[in-house]
């Protein structure tokens, strides 16, 4: 039997070498190598042509009807935000506090904890940058699993700090990621038997996370600039905390960007491309991209909540028939990943199915899929 990579070997037969953006803070003048004209295959960065009332949906978690709000605002947006999720605001400022230590490090502490060309943690440019013809005025250190390695690295004296805080901040969001995922799925009938990865007590316990730290420094000509790339996450969900200086925008209706305005306390909710597959696209994937800003500096942490890493993740039986039949094949998150490597923001449609499949997809293997 083949071996499943962990999630961090995934990218071993894909390596990427970034160059790392060296004192962003610096520049009195946007160079030409981050200026962007347009995105690629993505509607134009501007967004002055969307009604002011057109908001992302914001859902309290002690509402009764809560169930249906997600469902709704998952359908027509594929995003939301959330406030009353029993999230403390001391732990999501303490996370805050705890990026900004990192970002503030000079480079050459940073640099200790770089990502290789081949890995998937640590500190770092954007991988999807290689798919862009301009680079991001941002940078980011991903963390999976223990962080205990990296930061060691980075805080030689106070790391334990940092990690005690890190690991708590897991915690709590794992334990709001499956409630979200019941809340959204119980909606369209999904209960746990129906999904026999996530534990007897549909807990999510063995399901596998990252968290992605992201620094937008201030910018010289921000309208020019592009913090992070138009993009869709691989994951069944992504939660994603910025502190009070919007950035984060979502693709609406297919060409219109919508800012998601920051609201003290809250959290985004995305759906990733797992969800999207699993609903069988009832629930789609939420395009996403950073804008930058003039005057201050913007940090946001994702955590991006998948299942484990040999889960076979496919369309759920209740939600198909004949009438709809399944519209992707079967997938672990790795494999997913490893495709999502080679074809970026095209993976969902390369994997879109003719005809229905049976068995476990190799994402290899081109000749089980319809290439869009």
């Amino acid at each position: 039997m083949a071996t499943i990579p962990k999630l961090t070997d995934i990218f071993k037969s894909h390596p990427v070498h970034l160059p790392t953006n060296k004192n962003l803070d610096s520049f009195q003048e946007l160079p030409e190598t981050y200026d962007w004209i347009q995105p690629n295959s993505f509607p134009s960065l501007t967004n002055s042509n969307i009604p002011l009332s057109d908001s992302v949906p914001l859902i309290d978690l002690s509402l009764p009807n809560v169930p249906e709000l997600i469902n709704n605002a998952l359908r027509t947006w594929g995003v939301f935000q959330v406030i009353n999720h029993d999230i403390s605001i001391s732990l999501l400022n303490s996370m805050e506090s705890s990026a900004n230590a990192l970002f503030d490090l000079p480079t050459s502490q940073k640099l200790k904890a770089a990502r290789t060309p081949n890995g998937a943690a640590g500190y770092g440019l954007a991988r999807i940058s290689t798919f862009f013809p301009k680079r991001m005025w941002s940078e980011g250190f991903t963390i999976i699993g223990s962080p205990l390695q990296h930061f060691q690295k980075l805080w030689p004296q106070d790391y334990s700090k940092y990690c005690d805080i890190m690991e708590e901040y897991n915690r709590e969001m794992k334990n709001l990621c499956g409630r979200l995922m019941w809340l959204a799925l119980g909606e369209l009938g999904i209960t746990r038997e129906d999904m026999n990865w996530v534990g007897t007590n549909g807990d999510f316990k063995t399901s596998n996370a990252a968290t992605q730290l992201n620094s937008y420094p201030i910018c010289p000509n921000p309208d020019r600039a592009m913090g992070l790339g138009p993009h869709t996450d691989t994951s069944l969900l992504t939660i994603v905390y910025q502190n009070n200086t919007s950035g984060l925008q979502v693709l609406r209706e297919g060409n219109r960007w919508v800012t998601v305005e920051p609201i003290p306390g809250a959290l985004v909710v995305q759906v990733g491309d797992l969800l999207h597959i699993i609903t069988n696209g009832l629930y789609p994937s939420s395009v996403h991209q950073a804008v930058v800003n003039r005057t201050r500096k913007r940090i946001s942490v994702a955590y991006i909540f998948g299942p484990p890493e040999t889960a076979e993740i496919s369309p759920l039986k209740k939600l198909v028939s004949s009438t709809q039949p399944p519209l992707y094949p079967t997938v672990t998150w790795t494999g997913y990943l490893r495709k999502k490597a080679e074809l970026f923001n095209n993976t969902l449609s390369s994997i879109r199915l003719c005809t229905p499949l049976t068995g476990l997809l190799d994402v290899n293997d081109h000749s089980q899929v319809k290439v869009g």
